[in-house]
């Protein structure tokens, strides 16, 4: 079956750069009609949806972050990265990477970190001089 794992460091310090990266197993990232995301879950609080890559390649991104994000992916590697510039403590949550499948709907759905039904078993993420 299809997983996903996060990797990347576990402490940040501010104002730096985040950078995550998702390797999935089991399946393609360039299959039709699956979009893989970025969710985050800040503590006390619930998930928040970062952004996603599509199977094409395409990217769209949660517009209160989105000067600060960016999703790439490697599709040798069958990999997808996320970078989050100018980090402040209010970036330290639990990162998950997630995939979901979207045909016919609009942008607003795929930006419900509910309507992602995989997940990696999240990281946690510290920002923290």
């Amino acid at each position: 079956q299809v997983q996903l794992q996060e990797s990347g460091p576990g402490l940040v310090k501010p104002s730096q750069t985040l950078s995550l990266t998702c390797t999935v197993s089991g399946g393609s990232i360039t299959t039709n009609y699956y979009y893989w995301s970025w969710i985050r879950q800040p503590p006390g609080t619930g998930l928040e949806w970062i952004g996603y890559i599509s199977y094409r390649g395409s990217t769209y991104y949660s517009p209160s972050l989105k000067s600060r994000t960016s999703i790439s992916r490697d599709t040798s590697k069958n990999q997808f990265t996320l970078q989050l510039s100018s980090v402040t403590p209010e970036d330290t949550g639990v990162y998950y990477c997630a995939r979901g499948f979207f045909v016919g709907v609009a942008v607003e759905t795929m930006t419900d970190p509910s309507r992602y039904n995989l997940r990696g078993q999240g990281t946690q993420v510290t920002v923290s001089s």
